[in-house]
């Protein structure tokens, strides 16, 4: 439990760095977020992540079909939330004067970086890391220290949390939807992490760059 609360506090302070008014404009987002991801990353692979991902598609010999139907329902579940989202600004924009100015500074993040490296660092380091920490391990160890759907309602709140230093209340809102759905996912079907994991990555590239909001 010590070692999950320090990797809480190593996330916490990550994202404060990058979100606060204080030091954001210090550091170029993308990269910081990226080597924040590389950090996330190797703390969750120290508790086995991994070797649960791996252990999420069966026997070796129906890997490549286990993979492909992983791969469709990541698509899916991408493509659904990101309707979720579409109608979602839609109706924050209309009941909320401040909504659409504050999505405009979430998409601001991209000025003066190339759309396909954002595109990379989203789809290979930056969703699939977010997956691997906050569901893969925080939201997996909350789970077995108390019970699943503690660890779900826990890790989504602590999701939610650390982008607070943003300011930024759709952004704010934006990660508690995002850990609602993709915490409710693994809770729900753990067996398929790889396809939570994939929708993340591919949600991040169509939201940010192919297809923005």
């Amino acid at each position: 439990m010590k070692r999950l609360i320090f990797s809480i506090l190593v996330a916490a302070t990550l994202w404060f760095l990058m979100f606060s008014s204080l030091t954001a404009p210090l550091l170029n987002f993308w990269w910081a977020m990226a080597a924040s991801a590389v950090v996330l990353t190797t703390l969750a692979c120290q508790e086995g992540v991994l070797q649960r991902l791996h252990a999420s598609l069966g026997r070796d010999e129906h890997i490549v079909r286990s993979v492909i139907r992983e791969v469709l329902l990541g698509i899916a579940i991408a493509v659904v939330l990101w309707g979720v989202f579409w109608v979602g600004d839609k109706v924050a924009s209309w009941l909320f004067p401040f909504a659409r100015p504050q999505v405009d500074l979430i998409y601001g993040m991209k000025t003066g970086n190339q759309p396909w490296l954002i595109a990379l660092l989203l789809l290979f380091i930056i969703g699939p890391a977010e997956e691997l920490f906050w569901r893969g391990y925080v939201q997996h160890r909350l789970g077995e220290r108390w019970s699943p759907t503690l660890g779900y309602v826990f890790a989504t709140a602590i999701y939610t949390l650390v982008h607070l230093p943003s300011g930024n209340f759709m952004l704010i809102m934006a990660a508690m939807v995002c850990g609602v759905c993709w915490g409710g996912l693994y809770r729900l079907m753990p067996r398929h992490f790889l396809a939570i994991l994939l929708s993340h990555a591919l949600w991040d590239c169509a939201a940010f760059v192919w297809f923005p909001i």
